[in-house]
């Protein structure tokens, strides 16, 4: 029988150990962030789904890697470690798109960036190795791990790193989001038997996996590391092979030798049910900010997240920069609305709770409710995305399930505002002939306050098309039937954009024909300008490595100076741009509120 124990934070001292009346622990996890017990941390998800599985769990936030004293706070764990960079890939968390180190940590106690080593998933690898010898398996999990399973780009050497697992030197990687996988490695481990039967992990071996009563057709071998490390060609096609089997209903078993052996990736963990969703998001978390960490200072990220909602996870959307479809998935699940009314209603009896709902949402807050049948049943489509080129017309769009789900959030005693802070599509809107405007009008009269984020990128077509993202057309829609909106309701609103710099096929003339339509169309000119970063295993890091449309075969521009990029970002957000006559501007206090930081993916 499992053993079920709730405690506000999982153990993170010896002394919190001993207080659980445990001589020892099952599973000690090791994250680059500070430890928030909150659904919203990747750390604090995995240690209460596997306390709720009946482990005993701890965890090492941040651990000096110069020294020994955290690392080996805890003791060595009886089963493995998990190691986890955080909730963002260190080299995103640790430098700007130019290169430049970011001094400041959301997730870091204080704010100040000095707590999470470069290659964060190695560097803690390495130092549970040097203070426990022959130690037991070191399992590496999260997204830097995920994204970095295979051969892959790797902006900040310029280069094609292999599998982080190797380079790790760790046993085992649980990879997407890893909460069932995890339990069965546990379980596994704790009875002493192998480990390649379970979905979701890589691991490394001698030899090709042959076919087994567990995945009956054989190992799709990936082209070699060494191979797509000399040759762009041949990393495009490597990673074509990847997505193609990334999918939980149809995606093979890979292997791709490294050095002298190989990885072998195990196909991704079938999705959750909704009532599997709704169980991990009502776990236990105490939402708050571990004493251990509390004493170096406030976690500004956990002012967002403290009282947020996940509504869904998984994204099929398809943006060629996001990683969220390979590390999440393409199929959205949804938790049950009366999963998320019990969620919102625990918030009343929180002592920090103002009765603020600071978002209700997920990676797209409007994909809430939707999804594909034939994708449940069968998987993606191989040749087609569901909102690029066009929107599938198998894709049942209906926003009637998130208006119905925010009505129902505002109707709670207690609760006085309910925001929707997540991204949010404006296609899907438009493409909503039944409930878009329904939807949009309760987003303005009763879910945004003073603006409203949207993110269409760039508005060069071709530019566009490279991205994944819907056409200038669509936005054009979209902004008339916001202003009749507007008018309607009185709110006043204003839209802020996410806009991308420096994406592979974009140049500088297309930067200055997205300043006209700035200027021209949306009135005004946002200083918030993200210059694109190459992150790994993105269709989008591809192009950039091998300045070539993997889908056409058509060689592309791609601006890989730090200056060029820079001239690209001024040519829209340039500094003097107030004197135009009418024109906002985002730095304008007294206009537009400054934007939030836009979240990482």
């Amino acid at each position: 029988m499992r053993q079920k124990t709730v405690t506000e934070f999982i153990p993170a001292t010896p002394g919190e150990v001993r207080d659980m009346g445990w001589d020892g622990l099952d599973v000690v996890l090791v994250t680059g962030d500070a430890y928030i017990d909150s659904p919203y941390s990747g750390a604090a998800v995995i240690g209460r789904v596997l306390m709720d599985a009946g482990y005993r769990v701890g965890v090492v936030a941040q651990p000096d890697v110069s020294t020994g004293k955290d690392i080996q706070r805890l003791g060595e764990p009886a089963l493995f470690w998990g190691v986890t960079s955080g909730n963002v890939d260190s080299m995103v968390a640790n430098y700007t798109a130019s290169g430049k180190r970011r001094k400041s940590d959301d997730m870091t106690p204080g704010g100040k960036n000095d707590r999470r080593p470069d290659r964060a998933v190695i560097a803690y690898a390495n130092l549970i190795r040097r203070y426990f010898k022959n130690t037991r398996p070191i399992v590496l999990g999260g997204v830097e791990a995920s994204l970095r399973r295979v051969s892959h780009y790797d902006a900040w050497s310029d280069s094609i790193r292999r599998s982080v697992l190797f380079d790790a030197k760790a046993d085992y990687i649980v990879y997407g989001m890893g909460e069932q996988a995890v339990v069965e490695l546990a379980q596994a481990l704790r009875e002493k038997r192998g480990v390649e039967h379970i979905r979701g992990i890589c691991y490394v071996s001698g030899d090709v996996p042959e076919p087994d009563a567990a995945f009956a057709d054989p190992a799709v071998r990936l082209a070699d590391h060494a191979a797509v490390a000399k040759s762009k060609k041949q990393f495009a096609e490597m990673f074509k092979t990847f997505c193609q089997n990334a999918d939980p209903a149809t995606g093979k078993r890979l292997c791709q030798l490294q050095d002298t052996r190989f990885l072998v990736q195990n196909p991704p963990s079938l999705p959750p049910t909704s009532r599997q969703l709704d169980e991990i998001y009502e776990l236990p978390f105490s939402r708050k900010l571990h004493p251990l960490d509390e004493k170096h200072g406030a976690v500004k990220a956990l002012d967002t997240v403290r009282f947020s909602l996940t509504t869904h996870r998984g994204c099929f959307g398809d943006c060629r920069f996001c990683a969220i479809a390979v590390h999440q998935g393409r199929q959205v699940v949804s938790r049950t609305k009366e999963s998320i009314l019990r969620e919102a209603r625990s918030f009343l009896s929180h002592p920090d709770f103002k009765g603020i709902v600071s978002d209700a949402g997920g990676p797209t807050a409007n994909m809430y409710g939707m999804e594909c049948e034939r994708k449940k049943k069968k998987g993606a489509c191989p040749d087609k995305g569901c909102l690029f080129p066009a929107v599938c017309k198998g894709l049942r769009i209906d926003h009637g399930p998130q208006i119905e789900l925010l009505n129902a959030l505002r109707r709670i005693e207690g609760i006085r505002r309910v925001f929707v802070g997540s991204g949010i599509r404006y296609d899907l809107i438009v493409e909503d002939p039944k409930n878009g405007e329904a939807y949009l009008e309760i987003l303005l009269r009763h879910h945004v306050s003073g603006q409203m984020k949207i993110a269409p990128e760039h508005v060069a077509d071709n530019v566009l098309r490279l991205m994944g993202k819907p056409g200038r057309k669509t936005l054009e829609e979209f902004l008339s039937m916001f202003e009749r909106m507007k008018r309607k309701t009185g709110a006043k609103v204003f839209l802020t954009y996410y806009l991308m710099a420096a994406h592979p096929g974009c140049t500088l003339s297309h930067m200055k024909d997205l300043r006209t339509f700035a200027s021209r169309t949306l009135r005004l000119l946002p200083e918030q300008v993200q210059i694109f970063t190459p992150t790994p295993s993105t269709w989008s890091s591809i192009m950039y490595h091998a300045e070539t449309d993997p889908f056409s075969g058509e060689r592309i521009f791609v601006e890989k100076k730090a200056a060029g990029k820079q001239k690209q970002k001024e040519a829209l957000a340039k500094k003097d741009s107030r004197n135009i006559k009418g024109i906002k501007h985002t730095s304008d206090k007294k206009r537009i509120r400054k934007p939030k930081p836009r979240p990482s993916k």
